[in-house]
């Protein structure tokens, strides 16, 4: 057991966290109202052997230096300051604190009574002040020096008009497949067999749900239940060690190195806009007890918080010291663990001010002048449930945003909705009418027909209804307007006219999703019909309920997949980083984008307002103002039907010109090249404009 008691230097306020060095370990940690910063010392097995007072504060950073201190030390905070929960102030020294730039954590809270700051079942509540030593129920921080060998080879860096995202979950990919190795964790997750479906499949970029550490929650732990997805933070910078086979860091920087030597990006999932610690009957776990009313938002009476999250709390991004730990915590991803890029869950929240959401507030202005930040992938979820939440479209460059409004329109049509070609034109042009301002690109709309929140693609196909009575909440919880359609019956069915409807309807999203403006999303499983039984919320589904359900044998919707990224891949008009609006061409005097009606004609206001009308005629070309350098493509006649079948009037070509039809979902193979307009009922079909041999 080790017993060694360090001596302490003065230290620098800056890094902020545990920093190691040739001689020692500096630390340094924020509280603007604190009286007296102890630093807790702990042998590898746990035991408390020292406390030590940080003798130096400059500004509100308190800080010392420990000569021979080595990576591996185990430690954790404990603050003395008022604990005045009417005015804020919730400081308790009998708790211990996670190091809120810890890079390592030793496990997870478990939860006890002690991890709350006050007495549980007190008449006062959150009022009264609990002495109880928390220290044997929270994890460690522990000391890290993260150097990796990352060897000379370059991060893939694909633009993102020409990215296809696949978000996936690091247990649910990995944890049905029997030859890998350790299934469930981060070197699972980058193993030989998962690479090479990622790679046949022609994805660019893997989107991990939240694998900074996180909570399991007390009530879904009562139920038998887990959090499953991991929207509850409290380890910024330490990946969970759940997903770990050992202990070190090393392994998630491992499989990063995996998944770029195979030309994929990283892009995670981060959950900066609430904590784990919730509301204020919740637990003191760091930021509470570090300083509550720096860190967090508080509400005209400061006993309660202000949540824009629907978790019980929201970070306060008006404090610099909330806006450094943020972007400290992103830089160390980028710089350190080598991630490509971050989807913002809630984002709207990291957004607000005491004025509401402000696209140019100090979170984002952070990031627009921040030299590491503005070069990797931003993507906002752009809204929470605060008042003026929703903001689809605001966000400034170089941001991209889940369009929730492409899912739905996108469902809607294919579900034979009345009233929504004109959305649904709307929609597989990118979206301008949202996105095309203050210069962003036309990749900024990130579509997507599935996410982890809702149904699967397959669900979506198969199920009217939620079905989460797993969950626990009888089946109140999840989204009850999915835009879902069972096609006849209510789930699992043998009936093949059923199967193969459901089968066309799912080939003709995923060609929709792929042949449209903007950046495309596919979720995890899709590709291989995974199925949740109808359940379209499974945040406690640690099971086969939430895992990717890999099939014995090849799906032949995984060969569909396929072949729509790869047409969407060989075709630069597919991905235009300008918006089309049909605005003639200097180069031909052709409008970039023409809307026609089967007949060759063009589409008047009259058929736009036609609550009848079920099918879409698009005639594409590169966008207009489209520099010489931008690889040219002659036009694709793009047809969305979910009618009757037809035949189409082909617009005029030049002379020595041909519309070739080049894909086909009516087709087994869809990209097999047929002739002739004929357009069968239920199909998407795309033309090509070529020059006859």
């Amino acid at each position: 057991m080790n017993t060694e008691v360090f001596p302490i230097r003065p230290g620098h306020p800056s890094p902020l966290g545990a920093t190691v060095d040739e001689g020692g370990v500096n630390f340094a940690v924020f509280s603007r109202h604190a009286t007296k910063v102890m630093l807790c010392l702990f042998d590898e097995d746990g035991n408390e052997n020292q406390i030590v007072v940080l003798p130096e504060r400059e500004g509100h950073v308190w800080h010392g230096y420990f000569p021979g201190m080595k990576a591996g030390q185990q430690y954790g905070f404990r603050m003395d300051g008022p604990y005045k929960p009417e005015e804020g102030h919730r400081f308790n020294p009998f708790k211990l604190l996670i190091d809120p730039y810890a890079k390592r954590l030793s496990g997870h809270p478990k939860w006890h009574d002690a991890l709350f700051a006050y007495e549980t079942g007190h008449k006062d509540k959150d009022l009264s002040f609990d002495k109880t030593d928390s220290a044997p129920y929270m994890p460690r921080s522990i000391v890290v020096d993260p150097k990796f060998n990352w060897g000379d080879m370059p991060r893939p860096r694909h633009p993102m008009e020409s990215s296809v995202i696949y978000e996936a979950h690091v247990k649910g990919l990995t944890a049905g497949r029997s030859d890998i190795k350790n299934p469930g964790t981060y070197l699972a997750m980058a193993s030989d067999p998962i690479l090479e479906h990622l790679n046949n499949l022609g994805v660019t970029a893997i989107e991990l749900l939240p694998v900074q550490a996180f909570l399991n929650e007390k009530f879904l732990l009562d139920r038998g239940l887990t959090n499953y997805w991991g929207y509850m933070t409290h380890g910024f910078f330490a990946p969970d060690p759940r997903y770990m086979q050992g202990s070190d860091i090393a392994e998630f920087q491992e499989m990063v190195r995996r998944f770029h030597s195979a030309g994929i990006e990283v892009i995670l999932d981060v959950v900066y806009n609430h904590t784990a610690e919730g509301s204020e009957m919740g637990p003191t776990l760091m930021f509470r007890g570090l300083d509550n009313a720096s860190y967090y938002r508080l509400a005209d009476d400061p006993r309660y918080y202000i949540d824009d999250a629907g978790c019980g709390n929201t970070l306060d991004f008006e404090n610099p010291f909330v806006i450094r730990l943020v972007m400290d915590s992103l830089r160390y991803w980028v710089e350190v663990m080598h991630v490509d890029g971050f989807r913002f869950d809630l984002c709207s929240a990291l957004g607000r001010t005491r004025h509401g959401f402000e696209r140019d507030g100090p979170f984002f202005r952070a990031i627009g002048q921040d030299p590491v930040l503005n070069k990797v992938k931003l993507i906002a979820e752009p809204w929470d449930i605060g008042p003026g939440g929703y903001q689809l479209g605001a966000y400034p460059a170089p941001f991209a945003e889940w369009n929730d409004k492409y899912r739905d329109n996108t469902r809607e049509f294919w579900r034979g909705d009345r009233g929504k070609v004109s959305d649904m034109a709307a929609r597989i042009s990118g979206s301008a009418q949202f996105f095309d301002h203050d210069g962003r690109s036309a990749a900024s709309s990130l579509n997507f027909l599935t996410a982890h929140d809702g149904f699967t693609l397959h669900d979506t196909v198969s199920y009217s209804q939620k079905h989460n009575l797993a969950n626990g909440e009888d089946n109140r919880d999840g989204h009850s307007d999915n835009h879902s359609d069972n096609m006849g019956v209510e789930g699992p069915t043998d009936d093949p006219d059923i199967i193969a409807a459901r089968v066309r309807r799912k080939r003709n999203m995923i060609a929709t999703l792929m042949l449209s403006q903007g950046t495309p999303m596919i979720l995890a499983g899709d590709e291989l019909s995974n199925s949740q039984g109808g359940n379209n919320n499974a945040y406690c589904q640690d099971n086969e309920i939430g895992w990717v359900n890999w099939p014995e044998n090849e799906d032949p919707f995984f060969t569909f997949c396929q072949q729509a990224i790869s047409f969407r891949r060989m075709h630069p008009l597919l991905r235009q980083t300008r918006f089309l609006h049909s605005r003639q061409r200097l180069i031909d005097g052709e409008p970039d984008l023409f809307w026609r009606q089967t007949n060759g004609e063009p589409m008047r206001q009259e058929d736009w307002d036609n609550p009848d009308l079920d099918i879409i005629v698009a005639e594409m070309r590169m966008a207009s103002g489209s520099p010489e350098y931008v690889r040219r493509e002659g036009a694709l006649l793009v047809v969305l039907n979910r009618g009757e079948a037809v035949e189409i009037t082909p617009p005029a070509l030049p002379e020595g010109g041909a519309w070739v039809r080049r894909f086909d979902t009516s087709q087994e193979d869809a990209i097999e090249v047929t002739e002739g307009m004929h357009v069968a009922a239920d199909a998407v079909v795309v033309f090509s404009h070529e020059q006859k041999e």
